[in-house]
């Protein structure tokens, strides 16, 4: 897939080889820009959500700085032990897509299928901004991402590698619970020309569920998230990845990491064991607007 360009900003034009590519999904130039909270382990309480830094990409100093006081108030009412209903949270752009995304993925708590690479253990939690930050139940969170080889299910070739290619590895979806959380267990991706190494993300509202995927609703959100770089090359230089010898783009020449507020999709690793190759804890609280 040389060639290969993802962008984050419906007001940019982007060729690339692939741009003729069937199927391709492009991002919706009339897509409102939606924001996601930046998380790690951050979780919403009954009382609210007490979160501090509040600025995002597109907001102007003087609503930075209110923000940033707010920030403060908040932390220090969570700090004394009181609660409090914020109604805001941190926000940041959408993100594109890109061009391997499929429909109707599978809902399912292992995403794994045969696929060799070191285990993750993804914990989501959405909270849902129209709601004054609660927790969002019932949504569908839908992960999907490139093998050790960097090839995507439904599209194997586009790195160079050939491999059997049955359109459903590493990729699915589960439904959030009543605190807003949801867990998927996959690998660590591998890499791909002209991307650091990365997962894409959908959320989902009103879906209806089938024997094993969905039909219908909304999507809410779409974003990417991203892994420590430190720990990233350590694992890309460790078998299977090792055996992807195609250029590697590091996480701070992504093209659309630092841009948007997208650096909000920065993973929180936790290790499982002593080495990489035990796996990794993952979380990220997910703000959406379901308004």
């Amino acid at each position: 897939m040389t060639g290969n360009t993802e962008h984050h900003n419906a007001n940019e034009t982007i060729t690339s080889d692939d741009d003729q590519r069937p199927g391709r999904h492009r991002l919706d130039k009339s897509m409102k820009r939606r924001r996601v909270l930046i998380g790690g382990t951050a979780v919403a309480a009954a009382g609210g959500l007490a979160a501090a830094g509040f600025a995002s990409a597109d907001t102007t100093s003087g609503e930075t700085a209110a923000s940033a006081e707010a920030a403060a108030e908040a932390a220090a009412e969570a700090s004394s032990g009181t609660s409090t209903t914020s109604g805001v949270c941190t926000l940041n752009a959408e993100v594109t897509e890109g061009p391997y995304s499929l429909d109707g993925a599978l809902v399912r708590e292992d995403i794994r299928e045969d696929k060799e690479g070191f285990e993750v253990r993804y914990t989501f939690t959405v909270v849902d901004q129209a709601a004054d930050c609660a927790p969002l139940a019932d949504a569908l969170v839908e992960i999907w991402h490139c093998d050790a080889l960097g090839e995507y299910s439904g599209f194997v070739g586009g790195n160079g590698h050939q491999e059997e290619d049955n359109g459903t590895f590493l990729r699915g979806g589960q439904l959030t619970d009543a605190n807003g959380q949801c867990g998927i267990t996959s690998i660590w991706p591998g890499h791909y020309v002209s991307r650091a190494v990365h997962v894409h993300m959908r959320v989902h509202t009103e879906v209806t569920l089938t024997d094993d995927s969905y039909t219908g609703g909304e999507v809410i959100h779409t974003g990417q998230l991203f892994f420590d770089p430190d720990i990233n090359e350590e694992i890309q230089a460790t078998s299977p990845y090792s055996a992807n010898t195609t250029k590697e783009t590091a996480l701070a020449d992504d093209s659309i990491y630092d841009d948007g507020g997208a650096s909000s999709g920065l993973l929180t690793l936790t290790a499982l064991g002593s080495g990489v190759s035990d796996g990794y804890k993952a979380t990220i609280t997910v703000g959406v607007d379901s308004a």
